[in-house]
C-alpha cells in the first residue's frame, strides 16, 4: 500500500511539471530617459520567470540590485535613493495569460497582474504579448509603462526634468519546460 502511494505523488508530481515553463535567465529592461540628457536605463538579466501552461499564470521575480546601468553613479542611487534596495529587494509580477494555449507557433495574447515595487504593488493590465513556441521552449516578450509616483517614488526636482513620468519596461523570458 505504501509503494502505491509513493507512486501515485510521484506521478502527480510528474504531470504536474509538465506544464511549468521556467527561465532563470529572464531580460527585463527600463527606460526613462528624456533627450538631450543623460540616458536613464538599466537592464536585468537574471530575472527569474515561471509560467502554468494549463491556465496562463505566470510569475516573474527580479533581485532589485541585479539592474545595471551604463553609469555606475546612477545605478548606486538609483539602488540607494530611488529603489532603497537594501529596504525592498525584490520586485515581483504576478499575472495570467488571458485565453492563453500552447497552439501555434507565434501569438499575441494579453496579459493582466499585479507589480510589485518599492513596497506597493499596482496592477497592470492590457499588456500586449507575443508568445512564440518552439520544440520545448516557450519565449514571452512584451513591454508596459509605469509611473515612478505610483510606487511611491520620489523623483528630486533637480532631476525631475531629466526622468520621464511614464518609465518604459520590456521584458523577454525564454522559458524551458521544468
Amino acid at each position: 500500500m505504501k509503494n502505491i502511494l509513493i507512486l501515485l505523488v510521484l506521478v502527480s508530481f510528474s504531470t504536474s511539471a509538465q506544464n511549468k515553463f521556467l527561465t532563470k535567465v529572464g531580460l527585463i529592461h527600463f527606460e526613462a530617459s528624456v533627450p538631450s540628457f543623460e540616458e536613464v536605463a538599466a537592464k536585468n538579466n537574471s530575472v527569474t520567470a515561471i509560467i502554468n501552461t494549463e491556465n496562463g499564470e505566470i510569475a516573474a521575480l527580479a533581485l532589485v540590485k541585479g539592474f545595471r546601468f551604463k553609469n555606475a553613479l546612477m545605478e548606486e542611487h538609483f539602488n540607494e535613493n530611488y529603489a532603497e534596495s537594501d529596504k525592498y529587494p525584490k520586485a515581483t509580477f504576478k499575472g495570467k495569460i488571458e485565453n492563453f494555449d500552447l497552439k501555434g507557433t507565434e501569438t499575441t495574447y494579453i496579459l493582466n497582474g499585479e507589480l510589485s515595487f518599492h513596497g506597493k504593488t499596482k496592477a497592470i493590465n492590457n499588456i500586449s504579448i507575443k508568445v512564440s513556441v518552439i520544440g520545448s521552449k516557450i519565449t514571452l516578450q512584451g513591454e508596459f509603462s509605469a509611473k515612478a509616483s505610483d510606487f511611491d517614488i520620489e523623483i528630486p526636482k533637480i532631476v525631475s526634468n531629466k526622468i520621464t513620468e511614464d518609465i518604459n519596461i520590456s521584458f523577454q523570458f525564454e522559458l524551458l519546460e521544468k
